[in-house]
Formats: structure tokens, C-alpha cells, sequence
């Protein structure tokens, strides 16, 4: 009875715009208190938290995608892909897919990525003969697109929660991410061909000048990933090396981002976003001790076994529950939920590395999903459209992503393969 009452009131205080931190905080308070436990073992989780070894990778990362954000790298970016990837059948849609899609990898946030990127590609998507309502759900999709590649702060933040190796996640993600990205493009290039869009010739001269106009950004992915499966540096320390490099180049070397003008509003802003997940993280995991302490998931895993005991069917019912909670706000979802399905999962034989990753497709695909997805109400204002028509154009990408989520799920070794290749710990 008492979870029946404090359900309905968080749900009220929801709907009437409580914090989330607030809600999740007093909730694992009340909790504790009602089985006669000191409520210090929530307070106690905000220092365990701040011992944990990856955390300091949420800032740095988070500080160095904003950066990139305000400076001029992504003109740089798809400038490089255009001419490099223009002369292919579809190729400015395989440019807005690759560009969008590194870039959100760096930043982490799909607002961000339309943001700076969509004003900048869909009026060029829309002059070179592309349906404006391609144009439109190919804008939409590409704000969640990179999510599963490093270093993504999804993927990090996933890994602290559930307890899992960051880098064996960046690894996981990989392939599975670039099957999405290369479904997306078969599309791309029907879509192109239909609708007889002219392609751009190649030329060696202007790939010369995109490639000298992005030659400080170029070797970041490499510089970053090579190191942490080089063995040369481990997430973290990846994190630091990524927000010196971006720091040094676009306020001191480009000079894309003023010192005293620029630096100090980006640093506020990006430190508020990871304010408020340290905030919510901090609190969510003392709920969480409430629940393994009460074993709540066990008792969760039982009830669900009374009725599903197929491991297939149990990742249907997982991928419909994660496409609806991963429409709201995505970090609360990933700090509230993953707790309560991790153990669930493994009692079914769900490889915990491999449930990450379909938990964060799912996140990529909630994005988009109508009728609350995030990607669609940023889209709307982005573009000034009318939402229904953001909800028409999405449609197509939605299938696809959503073929390419059942692929992921029902074949675990597309997740797992490069971690054993690599060997990642």
C-alpha cells in the first residue's frame, strides 16, 4: 500500500513540475525510514559517488562537447564529409548522417546537434532536390545519431550506473551503432536516386582545402578512441587529454571561441547540465540501495517469470518498456530504470554489456519516437513546422531504426565481438 500511495504522489508532483532530484531523493528517504533504516544510506551514496573512478569523465567530456558546439568545427565538419562523400548516389545524406552523427558522439545531446547542425544542412539537403519531408526526418533522426559511439555520455553514464566497464561499452556500441548509420544511408541513397538529385563531381583540390580547413579536429576521434583501445590511456584519463586538445584548439589556436567573451559562458552551461545529473545520479543511487536491499528487482524477476519464461519474448516486452521510458527525460530514465532491469536481465541470460547496448538504441530511437520524443518538439521549433508534419517525416527513419534495434537485440555477438577482438577488461 505504501508504494501504491508514494507512486501516485511522485506522479502528481511530476505532473506538477517537481524536480526529479527532489522527487527521487525524498523518495528513497521516506523508503528507508519506513523499514526502520537511517536515512543516512542515501546521503552516504553522494560520497561513494565521488569516488568512483569514472566520473570524472561526465564533465570533461561534456565540457569539450559544448565547445566544439560554439565553435565552427561542425561548418568545418561537413564541409570535410561533403568532399569526401558528395559524389555518391545520396552522398549530402550520407554527409548529414556521418556529420551528425560524430558530432553528437562528442557532445552527447541531441538538442545540441540539431541545433548547430540542422540550421546548417537542412536548407542545403532542401536546395539540392531533397523532399523537404526527407530533409525533415533525416534532420530529426541525426540529432540521436553517435549515441552509441565513444565517448558518448549516455554510454558513460550507463556504465556508472549499472557497473559495467565504460570501455568495454565503447567498444560494444560500435558496430551496432554503424549498422544503424549504414541502413540509414541505403535509404539515403534510394531516396537520392528517386528523386534524381544531382551529384556533386570530386575534387581533389577542395577535399585538400576541407581536409586543411579540419585538420586540427580531424585526428580527435582517432587521438581518443585509438588510445583507449591502444591501451595508452583508459576513459578518464581520455576525457582529460579530449577537453586540453579541444580547449588549446578552438580558443587558442582557431580562436573559434572568445577567452573572456565565449569560455566563461560555455563552462556555465555545460557544468549546469552535469550538475544536474551528478545531482540526480547521487540521489537515484541511494533509491537504488533501498531496492537491492529490499530486493526489489528478485521480486520483479519472479512476477515476470510467472508469465514470460522465454528469453525472446522477455526482449520484446524489454525494447517496448525501454522505447516508452526512453521518450521522457533520457538521463532520469537511464539513472531510475537501469538499476531495476540489469538484474532482471542477467537471470534470463541477457549478457549485461549487451543489454547496454540495447538500452542505449533504444534511447537513440525514444528520441524520435512520437508523440513525445525530444528530437521532434526540438525539430518543430528548429524548423518551425507543425508537429504532426515533424511525426509524418520521422515515420520512414522509425521503421528503419526500429529494424535495425531487432537486429541488435536477437544477434548479442554484433555487441560482443569487438570486446573480445580487443580484448577490452
Amino acid at each position: 500500500m505504501l508504494y501504491v500511495v508514494i507512486g501516485i504522489a511522485v506522479l502528481l508532483l511530476v505532473l506538477l513540475g517537481e524536480p526529479v532530484f527532489i522527487l527521487i531523493g525524498a523518495g528513497g528517504l521516506l523508503l528507508f525510514n519506513s523499514i526502520g533504516v537511517s536515512t543516512s544510506a542515501v546521503i552516504v551514496e553522494l560520497y561513494r559517488l565521488a569516488s568512483l573512478p569514472a566520473l570524472i569523465a561526465i564533465p570533461l567530456f561534456t565540457f569539450a562537447g559544448y565547445l566544439l558546439a560554439e565553435s565552427e568545427a561542425p561548418k568545418r565538419l561537413v564541409r570535410l564529409a561533403q568532399a569526401f562523400f558528395g559524389w555518391m548516389p545520396g552522398g549530402l545524406a550520407i554527409v548529414s548522417l556521418i556529420s551528425t552523427a560524430i558530432f553528437t558522439a562528442f557532445t552527447g545531446a541531441s538538442g545540441v546537434t540539431i541545433v548547430a547542425l540542422g540550421g546548417l544542412l537542412y536548407p542545403i539537403l532542401v536546395k539540392e532536390s531533397y523532399p523537404d519531408r526527407f530533409a525533415t526526418g533525416l534532420m530529426t533522426t541525426s540529432g540521436s545519431l553517435g549515441l552509441l559511439f565513444p565517448p558518448s555520455l549516455p554510454i558513460i553514464l550507463y556504465g556508472i550506473v549499472a557497473g559495467i566497464s565504460v570501455d568495454k561499452l565503447f567498444a560494444a556500441g560500435v558496430l551496432p551503432g554503424i549498422l544503424l548509420i549504414v541502413m540509414l544511408s541505403v535509404y539515403s541513397i534510394y531516396t537520392g536516386v528517386r528523386s534524381g538529385v544531382k551529384r556533386q563531381a570530386f575534387s581533389l583540390r577542395e577535399a585538400l582545402r576541407a581536409l586543411k580547413g579540419a585538420i586540427w579536429e580531424l585526428p580527435l576521434p582517432f587521438i581518443i578512441i585509438g588510445g583507449i583501445y591502444g591501451g595508452f590511456f583508459t576513459a578518464s584519463e581520455a576525457s582529460a587529454i579530449m577537453a586540453f586538445y579541444v580547449l588549446v584548439v578552438e580558443v587558442f589556436l582557431l580562436r573559434d571561441v572568445k577567452f573572456f567573451k565565449d569560455l566563461p559562458r560555455i563552462t556555465k552551461k555545460s557544468m549546469m547540465l552535469v550538475g544536474a545529473i551528478f545531482v540526480v545520479l547521487g540521489t537515484a543511487l541511494g533509491l537504488t540501495n533501498y531496492l537491492i536491499d529490499q530486493q526489489i528487482p528478485m521480486v520483479m524477476f519472479q512476477f515476470i517469470h510467472r508469465f514470460v519464461s522465454s528469453q525472446l519474448v522477455f526482449l520484446i516486452l524489454l525494447n517496448l518498456f525501454l522505447l516508452v521510458i526512453n521518450m521522457v527525460e533520457i538521463f532520469s530514465a537511464i539513472i531510475i530504470v537501469v538499476p531495476l532491469i540489469v538484474p532482471i536481465a542477467m537471470q534470463y541470460g541477457i549478457n549485461p554489456v549487451h543489454l547496454g547496448v540495447i538500452f542505449l538504441l533504444n534511447l537513440e530511437i525514444g528520441y524520435m519516437l512520437p508523440p513525445l520524443g525530444l528530437n521532434l518538439f526540438i525539430s518543430s521549433l528548429r524548423f518551425e513546422k507543425d508537429i504532426v508534419k515533424i511525426y509524418r517525416a520521422v515515420l520512414p527513419f522509425l521503421a528503419i531504426a526500429l529494424i535495425a534495434l531487432l537486429i541488435v537485440t536477437y544477434l548479442p555477438d554484433l555487441s560482443l565481438y569487438l570486446t573480445r577482438v580487443l580484448r577490452v577488461q
